[in-house]
Order: C-alpha cells, then structure tokens, then sequence
C-alpha cells in the first residue's frame, strides 16, 4: 500500500493517552507509514521549547528517541537543543540539506478542546506549527503528531504556562514510546 493510500483512507487518528486499543491502531497506522517509506531517510522534527510547560512535548519526545540511538531514525529537536520559532526555517533548511527525499514526521504541542485534553493525534499533511498562538511559521512534514495539552481559545500563551507537567510528561513516554515501536517493527522487518 503507498504511503498516499494511507494517508487518504484515514486524515486523522486520534488516541488518549490512556485509550490502550486506540493507541494500538495508532501504532498499527504509524508502522504501515514507515514500512511504506522504508527506502527514504526518516526524520522525527520535534518542535517546542523548555521554556514553557505546555510547550515542552516536542523536546521531551526528541530527547526520549535521542537516547535510544534507533539506527537511521533522525531526530531533531531535544531539551538540549530545540527546535522552536526562532530556529526552525534554519533546522528545515539543515534537513532538506543533509537528507535526500526525507519522510519527515513533525511532532509537537497543540491546544485543543476540553474533552480532546490528553490525545494523541496522527494526520496527514504538515503541521502548522505555531498556529495556536497566532504564530506564522513554515509548515513541515508529510504526516504530522501532536499531543493535546490544554485547552485553546483564550490566552493561549497563559495557557501553555500553566500546563500540567505530569500531563506533558506521560504524553512524551507515550508518543516516544508509538514512535520508537512502529520504527523497530518496519525497521526489523527489513
């Protein structure tokens, strides 16, 4: 199946945190979108900044898979070195420049409503990263997942603030965790 195909048939998965059957669909999807690209370098784009609680899903998952060393799984943005507004064009510009053809995953935080608090999305299409907080930054990857930390609408910046680190926290073990098993399925595989 290509990887258009997959992309098509579902735009959006969408998993709590604790939603163990729906995590695992999410994996299942996540699997058949790397064994589809097997051939092109994968790129996990982490973006956010330890700065801010709500806003440090995407070092923390880039940090996590940093430390697992997968072979031929690139990862950018960790706590050491993030990837937020100020750099992010300089990182797209460093992977297009480096890779050939990249299957870029972009992975970040996201406000959402109340009852979508503490999901895990998967879509198709690049992630408009800074979107929530009227930000206009370049849109990156071919399939993009975010992690919702708090609810949108109102004093977004305040809002990403006074996000619950423990919220945060189990939300990069699990992503992490999506990411590094769906790698090592299609990756072992070969």
């Amino acid at each position: 199946m290509s990887l258009f195909s997959l992309l098509t048939e579902t735009k959006k998965i969408k998993a709590h945190v604790d939603d163990y059957a729906a995590k695992a669909k999410l994996e299942e999807h996540l699997s058949d979108l790397f064994a589809s690209t097997h051939k092109r370098p994968a790129v996990i784009l982490c973006i956010g900044t330890d700065r801010s609680t709500g806003d440090a899903l995407g070092p923390l998952i880039g940090t996590h898979l940093s430390r697992l060393k997968l072979p031929q799984l690139h990862v950018y943005g960790t706590l050491d070195d993030p990837v937020h507004a100020t750099n992010l064009e300089h990182n797209i510009l460093t992977i297009k420049n480096n890779f050939i053809n990249p299957f870029i995953i972009a992975v970040d935080a996201c406000l959402g409503r109340l009852d979508s608090i503490g999901c895990i999305t998967l879509a198709q299409g690049p992630l408009k990263p800074g979107a929530g907080v009227n930000k206009k930054l370049p849109e990156v990857g071919e399939v993009h997942m975010t992690g919702i930390v708090n609810v949108g609408g109102f004093m977004e910046y305040m809002v990403l603030q006074n996000t619950r680190l423990n919220l945060v926290w189990r939300m990069s073990e699990n992503i992490s965790s999506l990411i590094t098993r769906s790698y090592l399925r299609t990756h072992i595989k070969q």
